[in-house]
Parts: C-alpha cells; sequence; structure tokens
C-alpha cells in the first residue's frame, strides 16, 4: 500500500495479520484557511469541491479497495454494516451512526474525527473489522460494546484486538464533573481517568477511560493512543482548539489478497 500521505498506522503486532488500518492526519490535501490541508468532510464549512479532491487523493494514494462510504455521525452508539451503509447512501438516505463494520474482503470502514477517539476493532483471525468514533457521550453510552457485539454477531466466538488513533489527550480535554459522573456511575474504576484541572474543571483521559471500557468488555489486547490532536497543530485537526476545523479520516479493512 503507497503511503504517499502522512498517516498515523499500528505498529506491527498491534491488530492481526491480514488486515489495514489507519488515520488521516491534516497534511496533504488541497483545502486551505483553518481546514488545511486534508480536511475529509463535507459538513464543516469548506468548499465541497476541496473536500471531494482530498477524498479523491486518499482514495487513490492509499489504492484503496473500494470507495469510502461516510457515515452521518450523530455522537451516539449505533452501528452499520459497510453493505448497509453503501445500500442506504445509494438510495439516497441519511445513514446516521458512529462505527461501521464488515466481514468482507477489501471493503473500507470508516469515520471521521477532530478531537474524538478513532477506535479500530477486529476479531483476532483478520476476517472482520470495524471502527468507532468515540467522544465522551458515545463513549459512555456504550459505542465501543455496541460495535464489539455487531463485530462477534460476524465472527462469533473470535477474540477482539483494538487499536486507538489520535484523539485530545489528558492535558488538554476539559470537561465539568458530569462526564466524570455519567462514568463513574457505571465503574468506579473510572475515577482514575480523571484529575483536577483549572477553575474547577476536570481533565480526562479519554484512552484510559476507553480502555478500561474495551478491557471490561472483554478485548483480548488493547494498542495505540498517546498521541495529542489538541497539542499536535501541525498534525492533527482540533475542534476544541480551532473551532472552525476539518477532520481526519480512520480506515479499516480487510485485505483482499491476504492468504487464508
Amino acid at each position: 500500500m503507497p503511503d504517499a500521505l502522512p498517516l498515523l498506522t499500528p505498529k506491527p503486532g498491534e491488530l492481526p495479520a491480514g488486515l489495514y488500518a489507519l488515520q488521516t492526519t491534516r497534511a496533504g490535501g488541497v483545502s486551505g484557511g483553518p481546514w488545511a490541508s486534508l480536511n475529509l468532510a463535507l459538513h464543516t464549512g469548506d468548499d465541497p469541491e476541496h473536500v471531494a479532491a482530498n477524498r479523491q487523493r486518499l482514495e487513490q494514494d492509499l489504492g484503496l479497495p473500494s470507495p469510502i462510504l461516510w457515515p452521518r455521525q450523530v455522537h451516539g452508539t449505533g452501528v452499520i454494516s459497510a453493505d448497509a451503509l453503501r445500500a442506504a447512501l445509494q438510495a439516497g438516505a441519511t445513514a446516521e451512526a458512529d462505527a461501521v463494520v464488515s466481514d468482507r474482503p477489501g471493503v473500507v470502514c470508516a469515520v471521521q474525527t477532530a478531537d474524538c477517539l478513532p477506535v479500530v476493532l477486529a476479531t483476532a483471525d483478520g476476517t472482520a473489522v470495524g471502527v468507532a468514533h468515540a467522544g465522551w457521550r458515545g463513549l459512555a453510552d456504550g459505542v465501543l460494546e455496541t460495535t464489539m457485539v455487531a463485530l462477534r454477531d460476524l465472527c462469533p466466538g473470535a477474540p477482539i484486538h483494538a487499536w486507538m488513533g489520535a484523539a485530545i489527550g489528558p492535558a488538554a480535554f476539559e470537561v465539568g464533573p458530569e462526564v466524570r459522573d455519567a462514568f463513574r456511575a457505571q465503574d468506579p474504576e473510572a475515577d482514575t481517568a480523571f484529575r483536577p484541572g483549572a477553575g474547577g474543571c476536570l481533565l480526562a483521559d479519554l484512552y484510559r477511560l476507553a480502555r478500561q471500557r474495551l478491557l471490561r468488555a472483554g478485548v483480548a489486547q488493547v494498542a495505540g493512543g498517546g498521541r495529542c490532536t489538541f497539542t499536535e497543530a501541525e498534525i492533527f485537526y482540533s475542534y476544541r482548539r480551532d473551532g472552525a476545523t476539518g477532520r481526519m479520516g480512520t480506515l479499516v479493512w480487510v485485505d483482499p489478497d491476504y492468504p487464508r
């Protein structure tokens, strides 16, 4: 797979063999202003022609085996199969979901983020994959667990591995006490993901919260995380930092050429 575009990718062994996973950065596109430069989202105020050009370049440079189909994300827990997403969009319907799954080789699953946490999930045999958009609301409401249920429906009994892309880091994610209360009500251990911030705010560790949820739900291995979209302004978009900004994409698909 070509890697002309700057990408964030799992390290060897962080996900099962026989699949591809990546997160784009803000570099390598044609958008200008606050969307510079590889903005992949149409809903941010960017020129639609620039977004279309960015999406085309992404597909061409990566040599993707199928076109990327983007769900309409609503900070919920809805999961849709890539096939159902394609059918809905072809029919002109609104496809609201915050996670996409597939067990068909060569079918790309994708979500967009700009501070929220993208989480790639895959069965240990590499035959079924998914990706979830996990902001704090979706995370607290169970988007990762719902995505895992969908994967287990596709491949019953298989262990699941997870890889976390870039999100707002624990030194920058200021929240109110109601966020801590929402997580603590479900799991007392979640309290360890919060520490005092300035002005009565709390600093939340989205990576720790996601890891806790994933491990509690039975994920066999959790990798990735550790980057900060808010502080790494040259590399990542951040809605919290900039307001008007672009969106990065996180993609995963089963390699159709991998011998099984």
